[in-house]
């Protein structure tokens, strides 16, 4: 998670970003000792530093909505530090917090807080404007409007996604009536699964989307609903878990997450019992040796949605690192969207293994030049269309342990971007009885620039 700083006139705004969630948590120095934090995850090391590098009290914990793709930290924030949570009273949370209605004001000190109603991704979105006397300094979007798009309305219930495709132009439309110099400081940014485009921009202004974002310059109530849907891709499934977890409010945790250490006995027992291995390594090391079953998911920033995506949430969970990895950052990672029980690590990792004498096993690695016969493309749709190696087969990696029936048995060259997906998916095809398989270390591109051949695009 980075912190970068973004100064506007009297108002000292730090967005606090989730590269691997796609995500940015704001603080907003008060100018009094105080702070405002707004959509903070459970993981609150980023906002705890920026806190503390200022001087700073957390003295309110702002959630635009209920969030789907990580735990909230307000709770958390209200348990430890007596931070007062404001929120949409329409979400009936069950925790202590300031319930908010369309046009209700929050005096946070000589700024304020003006709640506008912009349900869509959620029925109960609240956007937040930051008042300087005034001034309308900026506003808070959330999951509404996005940086060049708005965030998805299909996470609620399949047959409320166009009402609340038709609710979110509206909202929209409401943001777009603001000045032209409201600074626009959305949630949800490149990277999320909330539908946010690829870019680098994470923050904006309301006359920069209203010249640039192709959905906010749909006049047309229909076209816009029809542009939003077809835009959307799949999700991970503990999006429909976290919401209802987040109102009726996250467990406060009363230590800082980490893994305990197990002995081989001990992780030879649990996963004999059902638990799972996930081995977070570099994919050269899985590739090299791993415990036979293991899931691959490299620790990398976006580990939290891959783990949320291919790990169940309802058995143990044992790691397995590299002696580099920081095993903080693994069990941070897992605690903000959910997994807040990990069983542990197996101490020693992989050596301790091998030395108590038990197998492991391999799978190849191969280069762009060297990709021979049938092809599994694991990426998302939209990748998969925009260019794939010719005569692909095409499952997403989500849905792939739901469809391993699919792939033909081996020999199999597994690819995604870059690899890290695609040995995940190696490794649950593995899991599955699949055989003589391998794993491309690059993309199309990569391909490409190898072969002087150009991927096909289209479905």
């Amino acid at each position: 998670m980075s912190i970068k700083e973004v100064a506007m006139s009297t108002v000292d705004v730090v967005p606090l970003v989730d590269e691997g969630l796609g995500n940015s948590a704001y603080l907003v120095d008060l100018g009094d000792g105080r702070a405002l934090v707004v959509d903070v995850s459970l993981d609150l090391r980023a906002s705890w530093y920026a806190a503390r590098q200022r001087g700073l009290r957390v003295a309110f914990a702002a959630d635009t909505h209920l969030h789907a793709d990580f735990l909230s930290g307000a709770r958390q924030l209200s348990a430890t530090e007596g931070t007062r949570v404001l929120a949409s009273a329409a979400g009936r949370r069950e925790f202590t917090h300031h319930g908010l209605r369309d046009g209700d004001e929050v005096d946070l000190g000589g700024l304020r807080l003006r709640t506008l109603g912009t349900p869509g991704h959620t029925h109960e979105h609240l956007s937040f404007l930051l008042l300087d006397g005034d001034r309308p300094a900026g506003v808070f979007t959330g999951g509404s409007l996005l940086v060049g798009s708005a965030a998805r309305t299909d996470l609620v219930a399949p047959e409320e996604t166009e009402a609340l495709a038709r609710a979110q132009y509206a909202s929209l439309r409401r943001l777009a009536a603001l000045p032209d110099d409201v600074a626009v400081w959305p949630t949800h940014g490149a990277g999320s699964f909330c539908s946010a485009p690829p870019g680098a921009d994470r923050v904006s202004t309301i006359g920069r989307e209203k010249a640039t974002n192709p959905l906010l310059c749909k006049q047309d109530e229909d076209d816009f609903v029809t542009a939003l849907l077809e835009s959307l891709g799949s999700f991970p499934p503990y999006f429909l878990r976290l919401g209802e977890i987040n109102r009726r409010g996250p467990a406060v945790l009363d230590r800082t997450p980490g893994l305990a250490g197990l002995d081989v006995a001990t992780v030879r027992a649990m996963l004999a019992e059902g638990a799972r291995l996930v081995d977070v390594r570099p994919v050269p090391e899985f590739a090299a040796a791993h415990v036979p079953g293991a899931l691959s998911i490299p620790l990398r920033p976006a580990f939290a949605s891959w783990l949320g995506w291919l790990a169940p949430h309802d058995r143990p969970l044992i790691i397995l690192r590299a002696a580099d990895q920081d095993p903080a950052e693994i069990a941070w990672q897992a605690t903000k969207i959910g997994y807040l029980d990990l069983a542990g690590e197996l101490t020693g990792g992989i050596d301790s293994w091998t030395a108590d004498g038990h197998p492991t096993t391999g799978t190849r690695l191969v280069g762009p030049g060297q990709v021979e016969g049938r092809v599994l493309d694991i990426r998302q749709a939209a990748e998969f269309a925009s260019g794939h190696l010719p005569g692909a087969l095409h499952v997403e990696l989500g849905d792939l342990a739901h469809r391993a029936d699919e792939v033909p048995d081996g020999p199999l060259v597994v690819m995604c971007g870059h690899g890290e997906r695609a040995m995940g998916a190696a490794s649950l095809l593995e899991q599955t009885g699949h055989r003589d398989l391998a794993v491309l270390t690059g993309g199309p591109d990569d391909w490409a620039a190898v072969t002087g051949r150009h991927p096909e695009s289209g479905r």
